[in-house]
């Protein structure tokens, strides 16, 4: 399937289901096919829009490359691929419908169990997130702190003394 859009030409990929898009620009009478780099990754800040700090942005993006495996489905592995290579947003994914579909036909087991789970086992399971919240938040502290250490002390004196300059 494909549709012309302006100057964008949008072709979707044969899996069933599938949403990610191949953009060719027209200039020139040449096709010019915009792939990112195959290894872009996007790092925690793009997720602080939606998390309410940086432990919660990483918790987030951990969980984005378990779907990026593909555990739970090519649809989601899909989403999660697209999201993690900054293509599209973890919020305008949110509103394509074979993501969001997908979304909320895997999490229904969890809502299920979820109904059935008592008070006391609900605050436990509470407890133990905010366990990993706080291992999270330490563990972002001690790399900032072991950057600051390795950006100070490294070198003694300046990198270029002036000894040996002339002019």
């Amino acid at each position: 399937m494909s549709t012309l859009q302006g100057h964008l030409y949008v072709r979707r990929t044969s899996v069933p289901g599938s949403v990610r898009a191949e953009a060719e620009h027209f200039t020139g009478g040449r096709n010019m096919v915009e792939r990112p780099e195959s290894e872009k990754r996007v790092d925690d800040s793009e997720f602080m829009d939606i998390a309410k700090d940086p432990a919660q942005a990483r918790i987030l993006r951990k969980a984005l490359e378990r779907l990026a495996e593909g555990g739970a489905g090519d649809t989601l592995k899909e989403m999660a691929q697209e999201v993690l290579s900054g293509r599209v947003g973890l919020r305008e994914a949110s509103t394509i419908s074979a993501y969001s579909d997908a979304l909320v036909t895997g999490m229904q087991p969890f809502k299920e169990k979820w109904d059935q789970t008592s008070d006391s086992e609900r605050q436990n399971l509470a407890a133990q997130g905010e366990r990993h919240l706080e291992e999270e938040r330490q563990e972002i502290a001690k790399e900032q702190r072991e950057a600051q250490q390795g950006g100070r002390g490294a070198r003694t004196g300046s990198k270029h003394g002036g000894k040996g300059w002339s002019l």
